[in-house]
């Protein structure tokens, strides 16, 4: 191999500021003929002229003369050590000025060349000394600096004493402990600072800087010590102490280091606290549950009884914390909890689980029945409305319940099947309570794989809308249509919404699929146009979640643009309760997407909050009547009514109304002749595919199609 170059030493730059041309040479020459380390001098006469090249930096060290031409005496020191304070400074002083080169040695330089110590070997040598001295200065300073600020960062107190048992230092926690500030203690007897007794006999504990020096190890403090404050505060501590050694291995002193025991209690505590309950609402978490189901089935076991668990989830509480926000979240979750607890016997645990998951143990059941009971209180007790933030917030909740021993044996399984039960409650239409059956473990599994497949149906392609006419009831002519989702599952066929909706807005997709809906829909709406077809407005259903993402307006006319749909030609579906929730940021949002021309409507309006305020306050254009009411139609309803009602209130404000979920000829002859302008439902047309549309559209009418 061959042999790598050594790498050339790089000269010492020397800053040499000196008047005298004849002086300066001969410090040249003595620096240039040295051997060692090679040196570099740059010359200047002036002060100023030195300062300004300190400022370029590179400079190892200054010779100075004090009598330049713009600056005399030690002043000359005293503004080139101020400019280069991190540069080491030697003094080129003549036998008669010795005194102030030594003045100036005193207020910081590094050493004083007098005129016969200026030769080829004591010039450098005194450079190179005084290049290295700094070097170690300054790493002296750094390390000092390091350890005083670790000693003044850390979290157990440290007091310094010399060999004679006097303080010769503090940290900032030992002065907050002691109640001596570091400038008073310095130089006062450990005694009188550093006050300690035995907690039990009171009497004063053994020095523990006597114990470290006579024994030279490291001692721990006396057994229960407690440390009197300056104030007569009492505080437990804990820890040691041990002898601090100069380089030949003398004791010269001694370093305590203690820590405040009953605080570490405490945190102890609260540490075991945390770990065992919940964050936001202080409910024990899943961990402490479980050891408490464990103790209540070992217990039950024993006096052979039962033992209930009740898994409750709440209804929309996803929408309100992401609508309203976090705090707001908190803050319902915790009023919630308050009413659990009040609904259940002191024997019982509410638990969080987590989100919006509570899971409560009644341990103490005559009946497995008792469990419903219990279910229909808690079910009752979060009916009325939370008072959050100056929000009315209606939340709802569904209920899963098992059973010890019939549903399971252990906490996990109970808790799973509990689970289970409450996904079927939610199945059952929310807010209701439902027992564990085994052929619910079959559903559970069918959910889980439903929601797999679904995380993945928008890149597979497996989306599909189908539209549905809606049709003006005196002329039969379409006058809009509205995009309704399927999901074409390649192995359980054509899903409808009401089988994988809820599921996406439990697990986070309704976004996503929210967004390729209204894509999707203004996409085709403009196909249709550019084929010829009437120029109708297509109407999307937007859900709490999807209105409420701060992203909404922007994406609706990242849409438009895109598609290059008319914003005239887009109707959006909003629920009363999303309108309701936050009523001020909804007029904002509604009045954005107004402003944009798009049109809104109210969807399955009469299920709601029913509020003619609301309806004057939000430009609306269109009130859709809720197909439960048009079902429920006939000459002696009270639905008939309502549906009366609701038109006449919609025609006051100007609103176009729609009926929705028409089946029959009677229901359609009835709200002819109550005047309702729009109609939607089975009779006209169930949801189609595009092209099927596409053909109604062409004849202008259904009229065709079956009923």
């Amino acid at each position: 191999m061959r042999p790598s170059a050594t790498s050339p030493i790089l000269p010492l730059k020397i800053l040499l500021i000196e008047n005298d041309p004849a002086a300066a040479t001969e410090i040249r020459a003595a620096l240039t003929a040295g051997g060692g380390v090679p040196f570099e001098v740059e010359w200047v006469r002036q002060l100023s002229d030195g300062l300004e090249r300190l400022n370029e930096k590179g400079i190892a060290a200054v010779l100075l003369e004090l009598s330049l031409p713009d600056s005399g005496g030690i002043e000359t020191f005293d503004k080139l050590f101020t400019a280069a304070p991190d540069v080491p400074i030697l003094i080129l002083g003549g036998n008669a000025n010795e005194a102030l080169a030594k003045e100036a040695v005193g207020r910081g330089a590094q050493d004083y060349l007098l005129p016969g110590h200026l030769d080829s070997y004591s010039l450098p040598r005194a450079l190179r000394n005084a290049i290295e001295r700094k070097a170690v200065e300054d790493a002296l300073y750094v390390e000092k600096e390091r350890a005083l600020v670790t000693l003044n960062s850390i979290g157990d107190a440290v007091l310094c004493t010399d060999i004679s048992g006097n303080v010769i230092y503090l940290n900032l926690v030992a002065e907050s402990m002691t109640g001596w500030p570091r400038e008073e203690a310095i130089g006062k007897p450990l005694s009188e600072v550093f006050q300690i007794i035995d907690a039990a006999t009171r009497k004063t504990a053994r020095d523990p800087m006597k114990m470290a020096v006579e024994e030279n190890k490291t001692v721990g403090l006396t057994v229960n010590c407690v440390l009197v404050r300056r104030d007569g505060f009492e505080s437990g501590i804990e820890d040691s102490a041990a002898p601090i050694h100069d380089r030949a291995g003398r004791v010269i002193g001694a370093v305590i280091v203690f820590h405040d025991v009953s605080a570490a209690r405490a945190m102890s505590h609260q540490m075991t606290h945390s770990a065992q309950h919940d964050v936001v609402t202080n409910l024990p978490n899943r961990l402490l549950l479980n050891d408490r189901i464990s103790q209540a089935i070992s217990l039950a076991r024993r006096q052979n009884r039962p033992l209930a668990v009740i898994f409750l989830d709440l209804d929309r509480f996803k929408y309100i914390n992401d609508s309203l926000g976090h705090a707001t979240g908190d803050k319902l979750l915790q009023s919630v909890s308050k009413r659990l607890l009040a609904g259940v016997r002191n024997s019982d645990t509410v638990s969080r689980q987590g989100g919006d998951e509570f899971v409560i143990l009644l341990s103490e059941i005559s009946h497995p029945e008792d469990a419903a009971t219990s279910a229909r209180k808690l079910l009752l007790s979060l009916k009325a409305p939370h008072s959050v933030d100056g929000h009315d917030l209606d939340i709802a909740g569904s209920i899963g319940i098992s059973a010890y021993p019939e549903d399971g044996e252990d906490a996990e399984t109970l808790i799973k099947n509990a689970d289970t039960a409450m996904y079927h409650a939610k199945e059952k239409g929310r807010n209701n309570f439902q027992f564990f059956k085994p052929e619910m473990n079959r559903r559970a599994l069918e959910r889980q794989s439903l929601e797999g497949s679904l995380r993945h149906a928008i890149d597979r392609g497996e989306f599909l809308l189908h539209y549905q006419p809606k049709v003006n009831l005196l002329t039969g002519q379409i006058t809009g249509v509205e995009a309704l989702i399927r999901w074409q599952q390649s192995d359980r066929g054509l899903i409808p919404p009401s089988h994988f909706v809820p599921i996406a807005e439990d697990c986070g997709l309704i976004l996503p699929i929210g967004r390729w809906v209204l894509r999707e829909a203004c996409r085709q709406a403009r196909a249709w146009q550019c084929a010829g077809l009437p120029r109708l407005p297509v109407a999307v259903n937007v859900s709490a979640v999807e209105f409420r993402d701060e992203g909404f307006v922007d994406g609706v006319r990242t849409v438009l643009s895109e598609t290059g749909l008319e914003a005239r030609c887009l109707e959006l579906e909003l629920t009363e309760g999303v309108l309701m929730e936050d009523a001020e940021s909804t007029a904002a949002v509604l009045q954005e997407l107004k402003t944009m021309g798009v049109y809104l409507a109210v969807d399955d309006f009469g299920t709601g909050y029913s509020s003619l305020s609301y309806l004057r306050q939000f430009p609306i254009d269109i009130l859709k009547i809720d197909r439960s009411f048009v079902q429920q139609i006939s000459a002696d309803s009270e639905d008939s009514l309502i549906v009366s009602a609701i038109i006449n209130m919609g025609k006051s404000l100007k609103h176009v109304v729609v009926a929705e979920g028409i089946e029959t000829q009677e229901q359609k002859a009835y709200l002819q002749s109550q005047h309702c302008e729009e109609g939607q439902g089975y009779f006209f047309s169930r949801p189609v595919p595009a092209a099927h549309f596409a053909h109604l559209l062409q004849m202008g009418t259904t009229e065709t199609v079956a009923h």
